[in-house]
């Protein structure tokens, strides 16, 4: 009986132990979770909308405030949301690095250059280049971009 209860009482006051050091490291910002992200099959969104007569796109996650799609972007997606009503309003775009139920199209990396990346869409057979803003989301450029348009 003696035996199972120091059993016992050396787990609690070790887990307790632990409890106490991991919230002294966490307060004293010892622990860095800053390079955890999501992983490489999240889904990510944006709205993007036209804004003096080119695709921008605001997130407030990253910093981005009226970021403009530019170098055949803009004409992918113009194709992208074709039938969607309003879609210069804005429209919901999900995003990801890897196939997720419902994704409509993919881009394929072609090339980077000194500060994007070209990204070719084959079912449009054009290329759109993505600007530094990509590293928001992605530690590199990804080999393939996986995407949705909706309806707001």
């Amino acid at each position: 009986m003696v035996t199972k209860i120091n059993v016992w009482r050396t787990g609690a006051i070790a887990f307790l132990i632990i409890v106490i050091a991991g919230g002294i490291a966490w307060h004293q910002e010892l622990l860095d979770f800053s390079d955890v992200g999501p992983p490489g099959n999240a889904i990510m969104v944006i709205a993007p909308y036209k804004y003096a007569g080119t695709w921008v796109f605001d997130d407030e996650s990253t910093g981005l405030n009226k970021e403009p799609f530019v170098s055949g972007i803009p004409e992918l997606i113009d194709e992208l949301v074709k039938d969607i009503p309003d879609a210069e309003k804005g429209f919901r775009l999900l995003f990801s690095t890897q196939p997720f139920p419902g994704h409509t199209h993919k881009l394929t990396w072609r090339r980077g250059d000194k500060s994007g990346n070209w990204y070719y869409a084959e079912q449009y057979d054009k290329e759109g280049w993505l600007c530094p803003a990509l590293f928001r989301y992605y530690d590199e450029a990804p080999k393939e971009i996986y995407i949705k348009a909706e309806k707001l």
